[in-house]
């Protein structure tokens, strides 16, 4: 086409841009009547178009319809007859179906009167075969499977993204089980009994809504500005008695129903931060320990006040002298 209608229209602009051009090959049906309103125009699309197009011709609904559920085409160009073929009507029910070619109407009736009702009911395009041109015919087809494919792209991306988003949380549930599988095991391994494991029921409300509020914000700032509140919490652990254990085991419980509320959110993002949060916080927790542990074994010693360790030293000379 480009160089025929370059040769009869000599201003025409050859389209070179990617999205100004139709797919290389092409295959169109084209559903009429035995008047074929706009038969010309559809030929014409046919012969002269920048690809190559095989247009097949169906008469009438029926076998128009026929031929659309057996077969596969890129475009579809529909006659609008309303007292013989009801274009409307037609694109209508293949819409319904959840068809998703192209469909273009060619008709009679100025674009003023029709065009609006063609779109209403899932059309792409309407064409006056009375005042368009072949070139028109062809922008509206390029268009309208520009559109199609922009579509079928979009639902192909967000189809991934959701199948990513459930194998991130099939992910995060897996490894919250295992995690909780070692927290609950470690400790009984072998002897047949839960260890120190401590019910939920045990721990100081607060001390849960204080936890949950700090994951949620650790999860959205990480620790820069969270480190002395982090180590204050661990002081709070130790000075309860909890166990690294048990400290993990308030870890997950509370990640666990932060994880469960995400939704269709990610939470590969969530389950990172909260590991170095629980990395953090039983460090932090262990250093706790260490100095209390230090504290109990190297008592703090009074010293002497000045003067006093002379006349020690006087009165214990004293002595040995005595003694002598």
């Amino acid at each position: 086409m480009g160089a025929n209608l370059q040769e009869m229209m000599p201003g025409v602009r050859k389209a070179s841009a990617a999205w100004a051009r139709l797919p290389p090959r092409m295959r169109a049906l084209y559903i009429t009547t035995r008047q074929r309103t706009g038969g010309w125009l559809a030929e014409a699309f046919a012969a002269d178009s920048a690809s190559q197009v095989v247009l097949e011709e169906a008469v009438g609904t029926a076998a128009g319809m026929a031929r659309l559920r057996d077969e596969v085409f890129d475009a579809i160009l529909v006659s609008h007859e309303p007292e013989e073929l009801d274009a409307l009507d037609l694109i209508e029910g293949y819409r319904a179906g959840g068809a998703g070619e192209p469909i273009i109407v060619l008709g009679s009736q100025s674009e003023q009167e029709v065009a609006a009702l063609c779109y209403e009911v899932g059309a792409d395009g309407y064409v006056c075969v009375h005042t368009t041109t072949t070139r028109n015919l062809i922008w509206v087809v390029a268009r309208a499977v520009q559109r199609h494919q922009v579509v079928r792209e979009n639902q192909r991306l967000t189809l991934a993204e959701q199948t990513r988003l459930q194998r991130e949380h099939d992910e995060a549930g897996y490894l919250l089980q295992q995690q909780q599988a070692l927290v609950a095991g470690s400790d009984a391994r072998g002897r047949g009994e839960a260890g120190d494991l401590l019910p939920m029921r045990f721990l100081p409300a607060e001390l849960v809504d204080h936890y949950r509020e700090l994951l949620r914000t650790y999860v959205i700032m990480g620790s820069g500005n969270l480190a002395d509140e982090l180590k204050r919490l661990a002081e709070m652990l130790v000075t309860a008695g909890l166990t690294a254990r048990q400290t993990m085991q308030l870890h997950l419980h509370v990640l666990e129903e932060l994880v469960h509320g995400l939704g269709t959110r990610s939470s590969r993002h969530v389950m990172n931060r909260a590991d170095l949060l629980a990395l953090e916080i039983v460090v932090n927790q262990a250093e706790g320990y260490r100095r209390r542990y230090q504290e109990r074994i190297h008592p703090p010693v009074q010293g002497t006040l000045p003067g006093f360790e002379q006349h020690k030293n006087r009165n214990d000379g004293a002595r040995m002298t005595n003694d002598e």
